[in-house]
């Protein structure tokens, strides 16, 4: 993907240059993604030791709930932005960041609005946690999106300097939560302080969001955005349906064992997440210098990451017993029976978000769209149907199969755009 006007080949950087470069940025992607990854890991912890399996369940709930939200979020405002203003003069940036951002906010407010009134109805425990949600969720997709908007202009010190930021403020916030006790109290802290680190975003661009160039947006991104909303929220909503299922198949305890597996996984997630922030902008300037090498970035991408999850589980399994009670208290017993099969999901996801981040670099929306749908199928399919056969195990096994399976499938999409890539020029995109 090119932008109007320019020459792949006469403005490409030399090879070895080029590389450093590429690592200075995979390497801010992963501090990055570190301390963002430690502000969340220190939030499960805590209540995970505080609360007990079955609070930590309903955060759990809270939690995935979040996550659709985020992708709405991403699907709408930084995918289209990350895919088409990374690298661009910086004026282009600045303008396409405020209304990005913007839009973000809108989103967050809108669904926060709805996420509050839906708490206040429900009551019991799950109530007071979705109204802390709603109220959250603005400070939070805004956050996020500063992050995203930074990695697009090639910044990723300022995007890791705002989740140290976050970080910093969280600590307070969870020694007043801690006092209070409640999934409510840990949910509004976490929130705030990402609020905090939301408005040190603004001082850090000077860049004021733009919600009333939302729609503008929107109108502009429409060919990616919309494609990339469903495919987004396929992948968070399936793991909501699965988390809602196991919830009523198995009990709420399961939601919150599965979560305990993940955070258990934590810092190798860290580190994936870290490389999902710059893969995209990466592969897309792979594409627009060396278009034939992208296929080989991907799979050392993807074989990359499988790889370092296979590592990370096997650690897992070596852990004394007492190192997980002291991590997770009592939810250890249960998360520790899950460590293979989501070892081995997580591994089949890291294979495939190499073949992802080279149709998204693509613009190649319509196959990577058809890809996820068939993942988040698989997902909630195997997710639910181990359930009911093999309760939690059988769900966390299920999972895993339906990861690696789908996998093959996001490969198979990239390699037929990688043949129409060589089939037809690619497409020049304009940088207003």
């Amino acid at each position: 993907m090119t932008t109007e006007g320019e020459n792949p080949r006469t403005t490409a950087p030399p090879a070895r240059s080029a590389k450093r470069a590429l690592a200075g940025r995979l390497s801010w992607g992963l501090a990055d993604q570190a301390a963002s990854s430690m502000s969340n890991f220190a939030v499960g912890i805590y209540v995970a030791r505080s609360l007990g399996v079955t609070a930590f369940g309903v955060f759990s709930l809270a939690w995935v709930t979040y996550g659709v939200v985020l992708n709405v979020s991403r699907g709408l405002a930084t995918d289209p932005l990350v895919v088409r203003f990374s690298g661009v003069p910086e004026a282009s940036w600045r303008g396409a960041v405020a209304r990005s951002t913007g839009t973000a906010l809108g989103v967050g407010t809108a669904i926060g609005a709805a996420c509050l009134v839906a708490g206040l109805g429900l009551g019991g425990r799950l109530g007071p946690a979705f109204a802390a949600l709603g109220v959250m969720l603005p400070g939070l997709l805004l956050q996020d999106a500063w992050r995203f908007s930074f990695f697009a202009a090639g910044a990723g010190r300022k995007a890791f300097v705002n989740d140290v930021v976050w970080g910093v403020a969280l600590v307070p916030a969870l020694v007043v939560a801690a006092r209070v006790g409640s999934v409510a109290a840990f949910v509004l802290a976490w929130g705030a302080s990402a609020t905090v680190a939301a408005g040190y975003g603004c001082v850090q661009s000077g860049i004021r969001p733009r919600t009333a160039q939302a729609r503008g947006w929107l109108r502009e991104q429409r060919d990616l955005g919309y494609r990339y909303l469903v495919e987004n929220v396929s992948l968070s909503g399936a793991s909501q349906l699965r988390a809602y299922g196991l919830g009523v198949i198995v009990g709420v305890g399961a939601v919150g064992a599965v979560r305990g597996a993940e955070l258990l996984l934590g810092p190798f997630l860290a580190v994936l997440m870290g490389l999902s922030l710059v893969t995209v902008p990466e592969a897309a300037r792979v594409l627009r210098r060396a278009p034939s090498q992208l296929g080989r970035f991907c799979l050392l991408l993807g074989g990359g990451q499988a790889a370092g999850a296979l590592l990370w589980g096997t650690a897992l399994l070596l852990m004394p017993g007492r190192l997980g009670e002291l991590v997770l208290g009592d939810v250890w017993h249960s998360a520790s029976q899950l460590i293979v099969p989501i070892t081995l999901g997580v591994a089949g996801a890291g294979l495939g978000t190499g073949a992802a981040a080279g149709l998204r670099a693509l613009g190649a929306a319509r196959r990577s769209l058809r890809s996820q749908l068939f993942a988040s199928a698989c997902y909630v399919g195997g997710g639910l149907g181990g359930a009911a056969v093999g309760g939690t195990v059988g769900s966390a096994w299920g999972v895993a199969a339906a990861t690696v399976s789908s996998s093959a499938v996001w490969w198979l999409q990239l390699r037929s755009a990688r043949r129409e890539l060589h089939q037809n020029p690619i497409p020049e995109v304009r940088t207003p």
